[in-house]
């Protein structure tokens, strides 16, 4: 009963912030590998995709009701995020990502940095392409951030609403709508990956699910009710805790 509870609550957690900034992950991953410790890393890994997948469905569609989402850019982006996450995902079988791993936490600070230095970053929506290149780009971002999401994956849904706010012109809340759509198509990347190899407890990614929904709903409310600068403070709290997660997986475990 006690794990169940464990698991129940970090799923509604988990969902709440991801559906406003992503990073989910940080709190969903680590309470099934203390509730379930003798599983394989991987069967957690897909069991929380499996959990995960249906709050960031039901925050997208949340967002899409509200906010302007430009289809003809998001959709290719999606595709192209969505194959070579499974690329991702392939290739992380066969090369681990030693080096990435103690990379990123300096790569996240210069992300923190960025944006706590910019006090107007993400508040405005001015959007510095037109079609056609926007959706290039939006390709090239999708396509990056995707293959990352598959090889290694902490704070990808951070990193696309960065890029599309940096790069795009995107306010913080249409970064985010946009960063779900993608980040779904990463996870069901990843998610036929895990289910084709059997490294999913469907019973407990179910029932985790359910929980994460119900937090998926409360965050893309909160999100859009409070607008941009909500969205800006709680992307910065959860790039640090992603800089201290990162810091202890490369450098102290």
């Amino acid at each position: 009963m006690t794990d169940i509870l464990l698991l129940g609550g970090a799923a509604f957690f988990a969902g709440l912030v991801d559906a406003v900034v992503g990073g989910g992950g940080l709190i969903q991953l680590p309470a099934l590998f203390v509730a379930l410790p003798n599983v394989a890393p991987a069967t957690l890994l897909g069991t929380s995709k499996l959990a995960g997948i249906w709050g960031t469905t039901v925050a997208a569609r949340n967002y899409v009701k509200t906010v302007k989402v430009r289809w003809a850019m998001v959709l290719p982006a999606a595709l192209v995020a969505f194959i070579l996450s499974f690329a991702g995902a392939f290739t992380v079988t066969h090369l681990p990502p030693t080096y990435l791993r103690k990379a990123l936490p300096f790569i996240l600070v210069a992300v923190a940095l960025y944006t706590f230095r910019k006090k107007d970053f993400g508040t405005s929506h001015t959007p510095l392409f037109h079609a056609d290149k926007e959706r290039w780009m939006a390709m090239l971002v999708g396509g990056g951030i995707g293959f990352y999401d598959g090889f290694f994956g902490p704070g990808t849904g951070s990193f696309l609403m960065f890029l599309f706010v940096r790069l795009f012109g995107y306010d913080f809340l249409s970064a985010s709508a946009v960063a779900k759509i993608i980040n779904v198509a990463c996870n069901a990347a990843a998610l036929l990956w895990f289910g084709y190899s059997g490294h999913i407890i469907w019973q407990t990614g179910l029932a985790m699910a359910v929980c994460g929904v119900l937090g998926s709903l409360s965050g893309s409310r909160m999100a859009i009710k409070y607008g941009s600068g909500f969205v800006r403070k709680m992307f910065l709290l959860v790039v640090l805790a992603l800089i201290c997660k990162t810091t202890y997986d490369g450098f102290i475990r």
